[in-house]
């Protein structure tokens, strides 16, 4: 077989084990393994299973990964996102669909400090489905918005999968985080418009709750101060430049324990749990990477990026239109691919595509980023949908994947948005580094 023949049955073959549920990193492993070995020999490939693993887990960049999930892993366990849902629910709760709005604001301060969606959702769904279930809420209501409000801990920052992206493109990870913020802060504004809107057609959907007093409101700021000085400490100190975003990352991960001995959660159980967590997820992060390596020598090798990049300049589009093209594509495979596995195994081939034609990767990275986002709740394998479905007792799958519909039609005018006003993602990493 010629060498681009041979990188599309590749990366069919690496479609079909992930398909099978084969562990994406031995996938992607494998698929390289086999295709570097045909294309070019065991001495070749050698030199790179021989260095990357090596090179990958002894990156300084790197380091920042297992930072961060370390402290959304004490976050998760210090009782922050009951505190954040009960003070907003204080705030909004008398908004019409005020307490799920709340939850969406909840998700979204808890997933920027967490930066996991996947833990948001499922975190936030133990605390708000039992508040709303008790004061009537409809259960489409409920669960689509918790399903999308969970997928706001992969945009803003930090965020694992943003640090991933810029470390594979070799992008400043601060650029990346403030290139994240206006479109994070979007798609919450819009999620809370669409359970207002949803409130406002069905109100029996959403029944109202009584407005609290003026002290118990300052109760509920109270309440929100601890994370919000978390988030302003480590995102603020990267900008200002007192940290890096590692050394941010430590901050914030002792932060994230020390919050968590204040509020008296902090034991040998939580304590293991945490580190656990930790090290399970950050090994599971690094094989994937690792497994990303190999099958990038592969890709690249099979020259497939170069005919794409070809094929895409006869079609005579402008740099807007590939990219419509690209999130297009993008869209489609988050129906059957998680999040990460997408980015990663498309990522060899688009990127180059995106330099060639002078277009800026901090823009397609946000938007990359907001287009995985949206596969979280999309059927058929929308995971977020699952993770909720799973954490409520007696809620079928079908129930969310309805109630996340108008969230979807949300997201499609927010990544229209980004598309069309690129200041939206790029104003402020050029006003502040």
């Amino acid at each position: 077989m010629s060498p681009p023949l041979t990188g599309v049955v590749g990366l069919a073959a690496l479609l079909i084990l992930i398909g099978l549920r084969v562990p994406v990193a031995i996938a992607m492993g494998a698929v390289g393994i086999v295709g570097g070995v045909y294309l070019n020999g065991w001495f070749s490939l050698g030199f790179v299973l021989g260095s990357q693993p090596f090179v990958t887990s002894s990156s300084y960049s790197l380091s920042v990964i297992p930072l961060f999930v370390m402290m959304g892993a004490f976050a998760s366990r210090a009782g922050l996102s009951a505190s954040l849902y009960q003070a907003l629910n204080g705030l909004i709760g008398h908004w019409r669909g005020g307490l799920a709005s709340a939850t969406v604001g909840a998700c979204a301060l808890f997933g920027a400090v967490c930066g996991s969606s996947l833990a948001t959702a499922a975190t936030m769904s133990r605390v708000a489905v039992p508040e709303m279930t008790s004061i009537g809420y409809d259960r489409r209501l409920t669960s689509g918005a918790l399903a999308a409000g969970g997928t706001l801990g992969i945009l803003i920052p930090p965020s694992i999968i943003m640090v991933i992206f810029a470390l594979l493109t070799e992008q400043s990870i601060g650029r990346m985080f403030l290139a994240g913020m206006v479109p994070g802060l979007l798609a919450a504004v819009l999620y809370i418009g669409t359970v207002t809107l949803v409130a406002t057609l069905r109100p029996d959907w959403a029944p109202r709750t009584p407005r609290i007093t003026g002290a118990n409101r300052l109760a509920a700021l109270g309440q929100m101060s601890p994370i919000l000085g978390l988030f302003v400490v480590v995102m603020g100190g990267i900008y200002v430049g007192i940290f890096s975003p590692t050394e941010a990352a430590a901050v914030g991960a002792f932060g994230a324990i020390v919050l968590a001995a204040m509020r008296r959660t902090l034991n040998r159980e939580v304590v293991r749990d945490a580190l656990i967590e930790t090290a399970s997820t950050t090994g599971m992060l690094f094989m994937i990477l690792i497994g990303t390596s190999v099958l990038q020598f592969f890709i690249e090798t099979s020259t497939l990026p170069r005919i794409i990049v070809d094929w895409i300049t006869t079609l005579g589009l402008s740099p807007t239109g590939v990219v419509v093209l690209i999130l297009i594509i993008y869209v489609i495979l988050g129906c059957f691919l998680d999040s990460l596995s997408m980015m990663l195994i498309t990522l060899p081939l688009v990127y180059p595509v995106i330099l060639d034609l002078g277009i800026d990767p901090i823009w397609f990275g946000v938007l990359v980023v907001s287009v995985v986002e949206i596969g979280l709740i999309t059927p058929p394998l929308g995971m977020n949908l699952y993770v909720i479905a799973s954490s409520v007792e007696d809620l079928k799958f079908e129930t969310v994947a309805v109630g996340v519909v108008p969230f979807l039609l949300a997201d499609v005018l927010r990544i229209a948005l980004l598309v069309s006003i690129p200041a939206l993602s790029l104003a402020l990493p050029e006003l502040m580094m």
